[in-house]
């Protein structure tokens, strides 16, 4: 079983690097405050556009560890507030990934609750529509299945499928491991001659 908790180790660069950029979240889904790097299991959310009914849902049914992640298609309404980030904090939730705004983000920076989205508005949304809970969502781009494992810190969002968790772990250890080992003189020089083949066999002279 891949020991989860271990990703919060591994740099989303690296991820990326493996994964490639279908797993990787668009530039829009960025930290909030300056948190730490999370990492957990998707629990996935789908909200309809104005309404934030199956987020507030979720913060009740999410596992202790998950990442919430919610698709909702809308940036003119808050998918949570202070509270509903402070009782999914306190229920053992890592943090948030919304593909929207949410708001009170001066109370979400204090607690140190982090959240990954496109932005703040005080306006809050209805609860009036129902969405899904645990089937998949696409967030910032990617499709994401419930149990995917979640990565986000300050470079991005990158999701690795459960289905490859165990070698994605091992690829990326075993990359950061080389690139603790080697220098930069060692890196600049191996660096060098890439560039310069790729510069030959493209024709270029100088």
């Amino acid at each position: 079983m891949t020991n989860i908790d271990a990703f919060k180790d591994v740099p989303t660069t690296t991820l990326a690097d493996l994964l490639g950029r279908e797993q990787v979240m668009d530039t829009g889904i960025r930290p909030l405050w300056d948190s730490p790097r999370i990492a957990g299991p998707a629990y996935t959310v789908k909200c309809a556009p104005g309404d934030n009914l199956m987020l507030h849902a979720a913060i009740y049914r999410a596992d202790p560890g998950s990442v919430i992640v919610v698709e909702s298609g809308d940036t003119d309404h808050a998918l949570a507030g202070g509270n509903v980030c402070a009782v999914a904090q306190r229920r053992g939730i890592v943090g948030f990934v919304v593909d929207g705004v949410i708001r009170d983000l001066a109370e979400v920076r204090d607690a140190g609750f982090p959240v990954f989205s496109r932005g703040v508005i005080p306006i809050p949304g209805a609860k009036k529509k129902l969405g899904t809970l645990g089937e998949p969502a696409r967030v910032g781009g990617v499709l994401i299945h419930a149990g995917d494992i979640v990565v986000a810190d300050e470079e991005g969002v990158v999701v690795t499928p459960s289905a490859k968790a165990s070698g994605t772990l091992s690829g990326a250890r075993a990359k950061l491991a080389k690139e603790a080992d080697e220098t930069l003189d060692a890196w600049e020089a191996n660096h060098r001659a890439r560039i310069e083949k790729a510069l030959s066999e493209q024709g270029f002279t100088d």
